[in-house]
C-alpha cells in the first residue's frame, strides 16, 4: 500500500521531464543552518525548499519557489503537479487574463486535492491504529506497552512520517508578455524595472498570508477564530502561514489544534491569490521570486524596513558584475547567509534573532536585462560587493525615495551627502572590506512598491574584468569613486578644506 502511495506521488515526474528549462533564469541556495558558540554552523534538516523554471509552448513561462516544512514531500509533489496541471496544454496565447486566472486557482485546487488522496490510506490507517490504541494504553509508557502495542506504537510514528508536512508557494506564469503571480503562503515576489523618467521602481506583488496579513485575520475571524489570539500566537500548528499547501493537522484536524477550535470551516487553505495581469512589454529589469527562509535571514541581520530595497540592491551589483545568472543568484544568497553570520558572531543587538535560518532560495528572471561580460565569482570569504550604482543628488520625487548610501566603516551612512547614523549597523565593512552598496528607503514601513530617483543607471550594463587576489588575498581596487567624492564634498563644503576627510590619500 505505501509502495502504491508513492508510486502515486512520482507519478508526474515523466510527462515533464523533457519540458526545457528557462535559459533566462537563475536559481541560487543555501541549506538550513543553525550556529553553535563559536560561531560554526550545522544543517539541522535536509533542504525542503524546492523551485521550477520552465519553458512551455506558446511563449509560456513558468517559475515557482517552494518552501517545505516537515519534510520536502509537499513541495516536491506540488512542483510536478503544478508543471503538469499548467504546461501541458492548459494554456495559450488565446486565453484572456480571467481564463488564466481561472487555471491557475484550478491548478492549485488539483494539488492540494491530488496530495491528500496519496495520503488518505495513511491517514485512515495512522486514525485506526490510534483508536485501537489510545483506549487501552492511556498515561504508559513505551517500555511497559505489551509488544503487540509497540509494533503499533512503531506503525504511528512510521505513518506521521509519511502524511506530515507542508508546503508554502509562490508562482509566476508569463504569457503574451504579461506577468501573473499566484501566491500561497509567506514566499515573497519582486518586480523591479527602469522606466523611461529614470525611476527604478521596485513592487512587491501581492503580501505574505501570515499571522500578521490583517486581511487573513479578518478571514479568520469570519469563521469563527479569534484572530487577536492568533496574532499574539504569531504561529499556527508552528507555522506563520495562514495559507499553505498540504499539512493535515489544520486541514483535517485543526478542531483538535486549540487556536483553531472554534473555527466553523476549514481556517488554513490552499487558495492562491492571483495577482496580475502586469503588462511586460518595454519592461527593462528583473524578477525576484524569494523563499521565505531568505527574507526571514536578511530581516533577523537588518530589520524588515528595507529588504526589499536591499536585495534589489545585491542583485543589482551582482548583475553588473556577472555573466551567469546561476553564479548572480548565488552571489546573492551567500551574501545573505554571510550577512546573517556575521551580525550572530558580532554579539549586536540583533545578534540573538540570528542563532539561524531556514534553507534559502532566491530565482532571478531577467527581463531585457544585458549582463556584464566578466565573472566574479564568490570568494571563500563572502562576497566583496562595489558600488554598482553611481551616486546621485537628485531630489526625491512624490513617490517612497530610494538612494544609493555608502555603509563606511566609520559606522555611518551618506544619504545625498548628509552624514546621518546607520540604519545597517551589522552591514558595516569589517577592516580591509569594500563598502557595501545598499538601497535605502526614506520610508519606515516596508513599502509593496518603491522608486529611486536618479538616472536609471542601477540597471545599466558595466563591464568589468576579474582581478586576480595578491598573496594576502586582496584584489586591486575595481571601482572609480571620484564622482563620489567630488559630490560629497560639493554638498558638504563649507569653505573650509577636506583634506584629510574623504577621499584618496
Amino acid at each position: 500500500m505505501a509502495a502504491q502511495r508513492r508510486t502515486l506521488m512520482q507519478s508526474h515526474q515523466s510527462w515533464t521531464d523533457d519540458l526545457p528549462l528557462c535559459e533566462m533564469c537563475g536559481v541560487g541556495t543555501a541549506p538550513n543552518c543553525v550556529y553553535g558558540p563559536d560561531g560554526k554552523g550545522t544543517q539541522s534538516h535536509p533542504i525542503e525548499d524546492g523551485h521550477l523554471r520552465l519553458r512551455g509552448e506558446d511563449g509560456c513561462f513558468l517559475y515557482g519557489v517552494f518552501n517545505g516544512y516537515d519534510g520536502s514531500r509537499v513541495a516536491n509533489f506540488a512542483i510536478q503537479c503544478l508543471t503538469a496541471e499548467l504546461l501541458l496544454g492548459q494554456l495559450n496565447s488565446s486565453h484572456t487574463d480571467n481564463d488564466v486566472r481561472r487555471i491557475l486557482t484550478q491548478a492549485f485546487d488539483v494539488v492540494e486535492k491530488s496530495y491528500f488522496d496519496t495520503i488518505d490510506d495513511a491517514l485512515a490507517e495512522k486514525a485506526h491504529l490510534s483508536n485501537y490504541l489510545l483506549p487501552h494504553n492511556e498515561n504508559v509508557s513505551f517500555h511497559q506497552l505489551s509488544p503487540q502495542s509497540q509494533k503499533v506504537q512503531e506503525r504511528l510514528k512510521e505513518l506521521e512520517q509519511e502524511v506530515s508536512g507542508g508546503a508554502t508557494a509562490v508562482v509566476a506564469l508569463m504569457l503574451n508578455n504579461k506577468l501573473y503571480v499566484a501566491n500561497v503562503g509567506t514566499n515573497r515576489v519582486l518586480l523591479c524595472k527602469s522606466s523611461s523618467d529614470g525611476q527604478n521602481q521596485v513592487l512587491q506583488i501581492g503580501r505574505p498570508h501570515s499571522t500578521d496579513n490583517e486581511d487573513e485575520l479578518q478571514r479568520l475571524t469570519a469563521l469563527g477564530v479569534d484572530s487577536a489570539r492568533v496574532r499574539q500566537a504569531g504561529q499556527i500548528a508552528g507555522q506563520s502561514s495562514t495559507r499553505r499547501l498540504g499539512d493535515y493537522r489544520v486541514k483535517i484536524n485543526y478542531n483538535e489544534i486549540d487556536l483553531l477550535s472554534a473555527a466553523k470551516t476549514k481556517p488554513v487553505i490552499a487558495e492562491p491569490e492571483i495577482h496580475g495581469s502586469h503588462s511586460l512589454d518595454g519592461v527593462t529589469g528583473f524578477l525576484l521570486l524569494m523563499s521565505e527562509g531568505l527574507i526571514n535571514a536578511l530581516e533577523s541581520a537588518h530589520g524588515p524596513e528595507q529588504v526589499n530595497q536591499e536585495i534589489v540592491a545585491m542583485v543589482a551589483a551582482e548583475l553588473a558584475q556577472q555573466s551567469s545568472l546561476e553564479a548572480v543568484a548565488q552571489s546573492v544568497v551567500e551574501r545573505v547567509k554571510r550577512l546573517h553570520h556575521d551580525v550572530y558572531v558580532s554579539g549586536r543587538q540583533r545578534a540573538t534573532y540570528c542563532s539561524r535560518h531556514e534553507d534559502m532560495t532566491l530565482l532571478i528572471r531577467t527581463l531585457n536585462y544585458p549582463l556584464a561580460d566578466a565573472v566574479l565569482t564568490p570568494t571563500q570569504g563572502g562576497r566583496i560587493y562595489p558600488v554598482s550604482v553611481p551616486y546621485s543628488n537628485s531630489q526625491s520625487t512624490s513617490k517612497t525615495s530610494v538612494t544609493l548610501s555608502l555603509v563606511m566603516p566609520s559606522q555611518s551612512t551618506l544619504t545625498n551627502g548628509t552624514n546621518t547614523a546607520s540604519t545597517l549597523e551589522e552591514g558595516t565593512p569589517t577592516p580591509g572590506q569594500s563598502p557595501t552598496a545598499t538601497l535605502q528607503s526614506t520610508n519606515t514601513q516596508t513599502q509593496s512598491s518603491s522608486s529611486s530617483s536618479g538616472d536609471g543607471s542601477l540597471f545599466r550594463q558595466r563591464g568589468s574584468q576579474a582581478a586576480q587576489p595578491d598573496e594576502t588575498g586582496r584584489v586591486p581596487p575595481y571601482v572609480d569613486f571620484t564622482q563620489f567624492y567630488r559630490l560629497w564634498a560639493s554638498d558638504n563644503s563649507d569653505g573650509q578644506s577636506t583634506q584629510g576627510g574623504l577621499g584618496p590619500q
